[in-house]
């Protein structure tokens, strides 16, 4: 058995079209993360699906039962493998995941997903901080244009300062051709 998972992070209908928060970039970072996920399948590591999903039924987006937070096809989970339900950025806050990694024997994660400032950072360093080694296939995660203090910061300088953030210290960060030759 394999000591690697992979973290598959809300590639969820909400951020492709249709969906109430388009990504930028998303149905690219999407095939990448189902070629990261056919390798990690094909390779016997352990693939985790996590599933956002708003506490609250009145939520404007992620909304309970509806089509947007349902996993996108293209990264659908294969039968039997692990979904996780959470609330938060962070994909270890209040949910079993460091749980059921340490049962599986996991210490490398490879992380794919949405959206990268948000919780694909918190994932990340949560899963660093716990002790993982960590990946980040960086094509294989989307974002979109943030604003503060009056400045609108496009969707590409947000995933760029992400990258690098966490590449700085959390984790290392590879194209999808980059894992998929390492990986």
């Amino acid at each position: 058995m394999s000591n690697q998972a992979l973290i598959v992070v809300d590639i969820q209908n909400e951020y492709f079209p249709g969906g109430k928060m388009l990504l930028e970039g998303v149905e690219a970072a999407a095939d990448n993360a189902a070629q990261v996920m056919a390798k990690a399948r094909a390779n016997g590591d352990v693939v985790v699906n996590i599933h956002h999903q708003e506490p609250d039924p009145q939520s404007p987006f992620f909304t309970q039962g509806s089509d947007g937070i349902e996993f996108h096809p293209k990264v659908a989970p294969a039968e039997g493998e692990k979904v996780i339900l959470k609330n938060y950025p962070n994909s270890f806050l209040k949910t079993d995941l460091h749980e059921f990694l340490q049962a599986q024997g996991v210490e490398r994660v490879v992380i794919v997903g949405s959206m990268s400032h948000m919780c694909i950072q918190a994932t990340t360093r949560a899963a660093s901080d716990l002790g993982y080694q960590v990946t980040v296939v960086h094509d294989a995660c989307a974002t979109m244009d943030v604003e503060f203090g009056g400045v609108t910061v496009p969707a590409a300088q947000v995933h760029a300062s992400s990258m690098a953030a966490l590449a700085f210290a959390y984790a290392d960060c590879l194209s999808a051709e980059e894992f998929l030759i390492k990986g």
